[in-house]
Protein backbone atom coordinates (compact mmCIF):
# COMPACT_ATOMS: atom_id res chain seq x y z
CA UNK A 1 0.00 0.00 0.00
CA UNK A 2 2.61 2.62 0.26
CA UNK A 3 4.79 1.76 -2.31
CA UNK A 4 5.47 3.49 -5.44
CA UNK A 5 2.82 2.99 -7.95
CA UNK A 6 4.22 1.14 -11.23
CA UNK A 7 3.67 3.16 -14.34
CA UNK A 8 5.06 2.11 -17.65
CA UNK A 9 6.16 4.21 -20.41
CA UNK A 10 5.36 2.31 -23.05
CA UNK A 11 4.88 3.24 -25.92
CA UNK A 12 7.20 6.37 -25.32
CA UNK A 13 10.12 4.93 -23.81
CA UNK A 14 10.63 3.00 -26.64
CA UNK A 15 9.75 -0.59 -24.83
CA UNK A 16 7.84 -2.97 -27.34
CA UNK A 17 5.68 -5.60 -26.09
CA UNK A 18 6.64 -9.09 -26.63
CA UNK A 19 4.16 -10.80 -27.53
CA UNK A 20 3.21 -15.10 -27.42
CA UNK A 21 4.21 -16.79 -30.65
CA UNK A 22 1.04 -17.90 -31.39
CA UNK A 23 -0.51 -14.49 -30.79
CA UNK A 24 -3.16 -13.15 -33.24
CA UNK A 25 -2.75 -10.05 -34.73
CA UNK A 26 -2.88 -8.14 -37.97
CA UNK A 27 -3.72 -10.25 -41.42
CA UNK A 28 -1.37 -10.51 -43.98
CA UNK A 29 -1.75 -11.88 -47.74
CA UNK A 30 0.96 -13.82 -48.29
CA UNK A 31 3.11 -14.49 -51.34
CA UNK A 32 4.62 -17.48 -53.51
CA UNK A 33 8.71 -17.63 -53.75
CA UNK A 34 8.64 -16.10 -56.99
CA UNK A 35 6.23 -13.36 -55.98
CA UNK A 36 2.74 -14.10 -57.25
CA UNK A 37 -0.18 -14.11 -54.43
CA UNK A 38 -1.20 -17.22 -52.76
CA UNK A 39 -4.82 -15.60 -52.94
CA UNK A 40 -7.11 -16.96 -55.38
CA UNK A 41 -10.24 -14.95 -54.91
CA UNK A 42 -11.82 -18.10 -53.51
CA UNK A 43 -14.04 -15.95 -50.98
CA UNK A 44 -13.52 -18.49 -48.36
CA UNK A 45 -12.33 -16.17 -45.52
CA UNK A 46 -15.27 -13.87 -46.33
CA UNK A 47 -17.88 -16.68 -45.44
CA UNK A 48 -16.45 -17.80 -42.61
CA UNK A 49 -15.37 -14.37 -40.77
CA UNK A 50 -18.33 -14.52 -38.08
CA UNK A 51 -17.95 -10.72 -38.00
CA UNK A 52 -18.60 -10.39 -41.62
CA UNK A 53 -15.17 -8.04 -41.39
CA UNK A 54 -13.17 -9.17 -45.23
CA UNK A 55 -14.79 -8.17 -48.64
CA UNK A 56 -13.04 -10.06 -51.23
CA UNK A 57 -14.04 -9.69 -55.09
CA UNK A 58 -12.19 -12.23 -57.64
CA UNK A 59 -10.61 -11.64 -61.17
CA UNK A 60 -9.46 -13.68 -63.58
CA UNK A 61 -5.91 -13.94 -64.24
CA UNK A 62 -4.86 -13.66 -68.43
CA UNK A 63 -1.85 -14.31 -70.06
CA UNK A 64 -1.10 -10.76 -70.09
CA UNK A 65 -1.55 -10.16 -66.47
CA UNK A 66 -0.80 -12.94 -63.63
CA UNK A 67 -1.21 -11.67 -60.51
CA UNK A 68 -1.56 -15.22 -58.61
CA UNK A 69 -0.73 -19.22 -60.05
CA UNK A 70 -4.54 -20.32 -60.25
CA UNK A 71 -7.10 -19.03 -62.74
CA UNK A 72 -8.14 -16.45 -60.55
CA UNK A 73 -7.03 -13.55 -57.78
CA UNK A 74 -8.24 -11.47 -55.37
CA UNK A 75 -8.68 -8.26 -57.38
CA UNK A 76 -9.61 -6.56 -54.38
CA UNK A 77 -9.46 -7.96 -50.67
CA UNK A 78 -10.20 -5.30 -47.40
CA UNK A 79 -10.64 -6.22 -44.08
CA UNK A 80 -12.30 -4.17 -41.83
CA UNK A 81 -10.70 -4.31 -37.99
CA UNK A 82 -13.29 -1.82 -36.88
CA UNK A 83 -15.64 -5.35 -37.31
CA UNK A 84 -12.80 -7.85 -36.81
CA UNK A 85 -12.75 -9.68 -33.75
CA UNK A 86 -9.20 -11.72 -34.27
CA UNK A 87 -10.82 -15.10 -34.03
CA UNK A 88 -8.97 -16.56 -36.38
CA UNK A 89 -11.29 -18.60 -38.43
CA UNK A 90 -10.84 -17.22 -41.50
CA UNK A 91 -6.93 -18.31 -41.51
CA UNK A 92 -9.12 -22.09 -40.69
CA UNK A 93 -10.80 -21.54 -44.19
CA UNK A 94 -7.91 -20.81 -46.48
CA UNK A 95 -7.13 -23.43 -48.43
CA UNK A 96 -3.79 -21.83 -50.01
CA UNK A 97 -2.46 -20.47 -46.96
CA UNK A 98 -2.57 -16.70 -48.43
CA UNK A 99 -4.02 -15.50 -45.09
CA UNK A 100 -2.06 -15.65 -41.78
CA UNK A 101 -1.79 -13.85 -38.92
CA UNK A 102 1.21 -11.59 -37.81
CA UNK A 103 1.89 -10.34 -33.77
CA UNK A 104 1.40 -7.19 -34.86
CA UNK A 105 -0.99 -5.47 -32.11
CA UNK A 106 -0.73 -1.68 -32.93
CA UNK A 107 -4.32 -1.45 -34.45
CA UNK A 108 -5.12 1.47 -33.50
CA UNK A 109 -5.71 4.67 -35.45
CA UNK A 110 -7.12 8.01 -35.31
CA UNK A 111 -9.43 7.94 -38.56
CA UNK A 112 -12.21 4.98 -38.75
CA UNK A 113 -11.05 4.79 -43.03
CA UNK A 114 -7.82 3.87 -42.19
CA UNK A 115 -8.47 1.16 -39.87
CA UNK A 116 -10.39 -0.73 -43.00
CA UNK A 117 -6.76 -2.71 -44.94
CA UNK A 118 -6.68 -2.64 -48.59
CA UNK A 119 -5.07 -5.20 -50.33
CA UNK A 120 -1.69 -3.26 -50.56
CA UNK A 121 -1.66 -2.99 -46.98
CA UNK A 122 -2.47 -6.44 -46.48
CA UNK A 123 0.34 -7.84 -48.90
CA UNK A 124 3.25 -9.56 -47.63
CA UNK A 125 6.61 -7.45 -49.07
CA UNK A 126 8.62 -8.80 -51.32
CA UNK A 127 11.41 -10.53 -50.29
CA UNK A 128 14.99 -10.77 -52.45
CA UNK A 129 14.82 -12.76 -55.80
CA UNK A 130 10.45 -11.99 -55.58
CA UNK A 131 9.04 -10.07 -58.95
CA UNK A 132 5.97 -8.25 -58.28
CA UNK A 133 3.59 -9.29 -59.86
CA UNK A 134 1.52 -9.42 -62.75
CA UNK A 135 4.23 -11.87 -64.47
CA UNK A 136 4.09 -15.35 -65.83
CA UNK A 137 4.67 -18.34 -63.22
CA UNK A 138 8.72 -18.77 -62.16
CA UNK A 139 8.82 -22.13 -60.68
CA UNK A 140 7.05 -24.43 -63.04
CA UNK A 141 5.56 -25.09 -66.74
CA UNK A 142 2.41 -25.86 -65.27
CA UNK A 143 -0.22 -25.60 -62.04
CA UNK A 144 1.33 -29.21 -60.52
CA UNK A 145 4.50 -28.68 -60.87
CA UNK A 146 4.07 -24.87 -59.52
CA UNK A 147 2.83 -25.91 -56.79
CA UNK A 148 5.01 -28.40 -55.78
CA UNK A 149 7.98 -25.98 -56.20
CA UNK A 150 9.49 -27.86 -59.60
CA UNK A 151 11.94 -26.14 -61.68
CA UNK A 152 10.59 -25.75 -65.74
CA UNK A 153 11.77 -28.29 -67.32
CA UNK A 154 14.34 -26.48 -68.86
CA UNK A 155 16.15 -25.85 -66.14
CA UNK A 156 16.03 -29.72 -64.48
CA UNK A 157 19.23 -31.27 -64.13
CA UNK A 158 19.88 -34.99 -65.25
CA UNK A 159 17.48 -35.93 -62.46
CA UNK A 160 13.37 -37.04 -63.32
CA UNK A 161 11.37 -34.74 -62.01
CA UNK A 162 9.57 -37.60 -59.90
CA UNK A 163 13.23 -38.00 -58.34
CA UNK A 164 13.07 -34.40 -57.50
CA UNK A 165 9.20 -34.70 -55.83
CA UNK A 166 10.17 -38.18 -53.97
CA UNK A 167 12.94 -35.98 -52.70
CA UNK A 168 11.29 -33.44 -51.73
CA UNK A 169 8.78 -35.31 -49.92
CA UNK A 170 11.98 -36.95 -47.78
Amino acid sequence: MFRKSFTQGYPQKGQEKITAPRFHGRHQLNRWPDGLEKCVGCELCAWACPADAIYVEAADNTADERYSPGERYGRVYQINYLRCILCGMCIEACPTRALTMTNDFKLANRTRESLIYEKDELLAPLLPGMEAPPHPRRLGDDEKDYFLGLPPTGQLDTRSAKTVVKEAEK
